[in-house]
């Protein structure tokens, strides 16, 4: 980020601009969730909003891309840390040759891998044995995350090696202007994204018309504060130009401040951090597909509850064996860029349909009704499409492949919703907990 705007103060102003812009989101959202909590989150609101067809397209491209994509990326962080104290884990197990051109490099399996798999294997099973455990699991896992970023909060601003001056050293040379304001934005966007997923939970919280909004809302702003923080203690104890050629900022603040034992603290707490994350996005993407196949529109085996435990236990494993296969493959951080154009299609149409739905569905009950209507979703709605338009110059290759990706589920759409015609649709009076 500082390496595209240049200084720490602009660095500043692309997290308050991306934070802000994330409340948005989630004060749209909330009115979403109080009235629509059904499994699936966006899922549920488009389809509410604009039928069946866009509902859709949300939910394969979160089942088959873009959720195991993001969960690969947590696992190879996950091993990539590990290998600090275990080094072995980047060593190549296998060479796959791919001939399919002299731009395709062969494809290296390293130990570290099964590292990861394994553990989408672990939370997946948790997730599958109930959402308590794995609700449980989700809230002891982050009171330990933010108490270590509490420690290194404190332990940066209290340190005798901090200068206040470093505040004003800029980089050089860098993109600057409208153009690396936005390359900043998405990576900032990137470390808020999970905002929304409380709302694909919609139909296992308890009082979702009031726990719904409470959660997006609180959760967001205390995003807000600790990456404000936390960066305001990268940059008080680095200067600027280290910050942007330092590839584990973190890390390399807390060894300078505790020594090689801060950088090892480091590295176990974003294990801890990294795991969290895996597990709560297992527990919330798996609930995409099954809301998709109580619709009609997906397998309808995925659809079913395990019967002793009430999880939707085949769509737990669904999302968990694609995220595996991703991991093996290495080829997370491609498919991810490739999904980020048409994902944030979607979320500022999601956005959007609050205005929709205010039209379409007046008598709806809304027991939480979004603060600055419409200002708010207008003003989501304005920035996803600037950084859309900003996506699409800079990687119009990956845009257009995303959209490919997308358009491959279309078959499948006709040929289950012919299926479904007739059926009575679950999604907006069915709240059974799965």
């Amino acid at each position: 980020m500082v390496n595209a705007v240049g200084t720490p103060a602009m660095v500043f102003a692309v997290w308050i601009f991306g934070g802000v812009l994330t409340l948005f989101g989630a004060l749209t959202y909330a009115e979403l969730s109080a009235a629509l909590p059904g499994a699936g989150g966006e899922y549920v609101y488009l389809n509410a909003a604009y039928g069946p067809f866009f509902g859709f397209i949300y939910g394969w491209t979160q089942t088959w891309v873009a959720k195991p994509a993001s969960i690969a990326t947590l696992a190879t962080g996950f091993f990539t840390y590990l290998g600090d104290f275990f080094p072995g884990l980047g060593t190549v197990f296998y060479t796959v040759p791919l001939p399919i051109g002299p731009d395709f490099k062969p494809l290296e399996i390293r130990y570290g891998q099964f590292v990861g798999i394994a553990l989408i294997a672990f939370l997946a099973a948790v997730n599958y044995l109930g959402v308590r455990i794995g609700g449980s699991v989700q809230i002891a896992v982050t009171a330990v995350k933010l108490a270590l970023i509490g420690g290194v909060i404190v332990a940066g601003l209290v340190s005798s090696h901090g200068n206040s001056s470093n505040f004003h050293q800029g980089v050089v040379p860098h993109p600057g202007g409208v153009a690396g304001f936005f390359v900043a934005l998405v990576a900032a966007l990137w470390a808020y994204d999970g905002w929304n997923n409380a709302g694909m939970l919609g139909s296992e919280i308890e009082e979702p018309q009031k726990n719904l909004p409470r959660s997006l809302i609180i959760g967001t702003l205390a995003m807000i504060g600790i990456y404000l923080l936390t960066n305001l203690t990268y940059f008080y104890v680095l200067s600027g130009p280290e910050v942007g050629a330092s590839e584990r900022v973190a890390a390399d603040a807390m060894r300078r401040v505790l020594g090689t034992g801060g950088g090892a603290a480091v590295s176990v707490a974003a294990m801890i951090s990294i795991f969290a994350a895996l597990n709560g996005s297992i527990l919330s993407g798996s609930r995409v597909p099954y809301a998709m196949s109580k619709g009609g529109l997906f397998f309808r085996s995925i659809g079913k509850v395990q019967p002793q435990f009430r999880t939707p236990g085949p769509a737990i494993l669904l999302i968990g064996a694609i995220s595996c296969v991703i991991t093996l493959s290495g080829q997370y951080d491609q498919l991810y860029t490739l999904v980020i154009f048409p994902s944030w299609i979607l979320y500022g149409m999601t956005a959007a349909s609050v205005i929709v739905l205010r039209r379409k569905r007046p008598e709806m009950p809304r027991p939480y009704r979004v603060i600055g209507y419409p200002v708010v979703p207008v003003l989501f709605v304005f920035v996803a499409l600037a950084l859309l338009y900003s996506t699409l110059l800079s990687s119009p290759r990956e845009s257009g492949i995303g959209l490919g990706l997308i358009a491959a589920g279309l078959p499948f759409y006709f040929y289950w919703n012919g299926r479904r015609k007739g059926l009575k649709d679950p999604l907006l009076a069915d709240r059974s907990t799965p």
